[in-house]
């Protein structure tokens, strides 16, 4: 049997159609639409989906729409950074005419404005994007709400794209953006935008006064602070949890002396091991009693006996910093002890190139020191003693701010905030290190603090329980709880 075309043209066909103004397409249409293979969703606009609500169906060919209905028209302000409707479904096209026009869960607002650029760029069917420079000085306009939301994005907005610039590609790029906007001003007229935005490039780049900032990104950056604005959420995320969560109060029960040093070298044992340091417990004991390294393993006889002597030193570990600036200080001199022995690592000093763990990538090394002044005001809120040692813990596990040792620093930063209070500190057999490491990788990856909590509680009560008042007591226990164990050999037993 011979198909008509028609039919064979309607198979084809895509989920939006449109009216021409010629006859013939005028003619197809209507002949579609009494045979009820299309319907109506708005003028000029049909569709061959009899399920879906009209506003989905726009929403989703919203750019063929536009290209189709008004052939040469540029995506442009807010709309050219945003690539999709506000959530008050307002989209913004720069045309040869104003217009508002009222779609199915859409409003097109037609700008009359300079029409397409050399360098704005083709999109879909027929429409244009103004290009990266042009879309700044767009939003550089005077903006006000014209029945949904603004067609230009906040002055807070703009400066955290700027920041991010910078963040990314370095100051460079805002002077080439500045110098680029020099150009496209002079050729579409946008010279009064093109002085609000050098002005706000000046003011990041600390060329002119940081008053007429409104970004606290942009603002650090030019006080000389910038910090990592997607790790502090992360961190307000904790704080709020941590604030939330029913923390118990444990004595810390290995004070005395020679309990608290016994204590501190499996403290010390245990977190190396973590990091790949292995040693069998006698050449630990050998190492930390003697204070010498194996000769044929003197940097990582280093890494244990750095360890022990911070954790060891019951002085210095009930000290915690009371500003933001006794902060930065007390890790570095911390660190500088940590690692004394291997110089390549820069002991004592914040990392200068970015690091990162597998797929986690830590705080860009410009912003080490601005997240940690801003992060520590969050540590500083919260007032139980645990509460406050897991924030300690994941500010500098997440910031990462030295080239190494960084994991080392974050659990003896935790437990100096337990020995400053007399609980009990927090120890990471090895038997339970995957349960650990996994814990922080949900925290990174998942912004999910509740099982990183759960461990640390846990592992907080199970070191309480360790008899520290002689050395074989604890070994022998640690040995009958599978502390030992690898985590695939045995469970820890509480």
């Amino acid at each position: 049997m011979k198909k008509n075309p028609e039919d064979i043209a309607y198979q084809v066909l895509h989920e939006v159609m449109f009216a021409g103004t010629d006859k013939k397409s005028s003619d197809a249409i209507s002949k579609l639409l009494k045979q009820g293979k299309i319907r109506r969703i708005a003028p000029k606009i049909y569709t061959t989906n009899f399920e879906a609500n009209g506003e989905d169906i726009v929403r989703r060919n919203i750019f063929s729409i536009l290209g189709r209905l008004y052939p040469g028209a540029i995506l442009s302000h807010r709309s050219a950074f945003e690539c999709m409707p506000t959530s008050s479904g307002d989209i913004f096209l720069t045309y040869k005419y104003s217009r508002k026009i009222i779609l199915p869960g859409v409003t097109v607002h037609l700008l009359e404005g300079p029409q397409v650029d050399a360098n704005d760029r083709p999109f879909i069917d027929g429409l244009y994007m103004s290009h990266q420079t042009r879309a700044f000085l767009e939003n550089m306009q005077a903006s006000k709400n014209i029945g949904g939301a603004d067609k230009c994005l906040s002055q807070q907005q703009i400066e955290e794209k700027l920041e991010k610039m910078v963040r990314v590609n370095g100051e460079a790029a805002l002077n080439v953006l500045r110098d680029e906007a020099r150009e496209t001003a002079e050729r579409l007229g946008f010279q009064k935008e093109f002085a609000k935005l050098s002005q706000l490039i000046s003011a990041i780049l600390t060329t002119h006064t940081s008053s007429i900032l409104r970004s606290p990104l942009t603002i650090a950056r030019a006080m000389g602070e910038p910090y990592d604005a997607e790790r502090m959420d992360l961190f307000q995320n904790a704080f709020a949890y941590l604030t939330n969560y029913e923390f118990a109060y444990r004595e810390n029960v290995q004070w005395e002396d020679h309990a608290f040093r016994n204590f501190a070298f499996f403290e010390s044992y245990f977190s190396n091991y973590i990091e790949g340091t292995e040693f069998t417990i006698e050449d630990a004991r050998t190492i930390i009693s003697t204070g010498r390294p194996m000769p044929s393993r003197r940097d990582d006889s280093h890494d244990i006996l750095g360890t022990y002597f911070v954790a060891a030193n019951k002085i210095e570990m009930q000290r915690i910093p009371q500003t933001a600036e006794e902060l930065l200080q007390m890790l570095q001199a911390r660190h500088k002890i940590l690692l004394e022995a291997r110089q390549t690592k820069n002991p004592g000093l914040f990392k200068m190139r970015n690091n990162h763990a597998g797929e986690t990538y830590f705080v860009d090394c410009e912003y080490v020191r601005g997240t940690l002044l801003k992060a520590f005001g969050l540590y500083n809120a919260l007032t139980h003693p645990m509460a406050r040692a897991i924030m300690m813990h994941v500010i500098i596990a997440e910031v990462h701010p030295f080239d190494d040792g960084n994991g080392r620093m974050a659990r003896i930063m935790m437990n100096a905030e337990l020995v400053s209070q007399r609980q009990s500190k927090v120890i990471i057999p090895n038997v339970f290190r995957d349960d650990y490491i996994l814990a922080l990788k949900k925290f990174s990856h998942q912004r999910d603090i509740s099982t990183l909590v759960q461990v640390l509680d846990k592992m907080q009560q199970y070191a309480g329980r360790i008899p520290c008042g002689s050395f074989e007591g604890a070994h022998d226990y640690l040995t009958l709880t599978n502390a030992y164990k690898e985590p695939d050999e045995a469970r820890l037993i509480m």
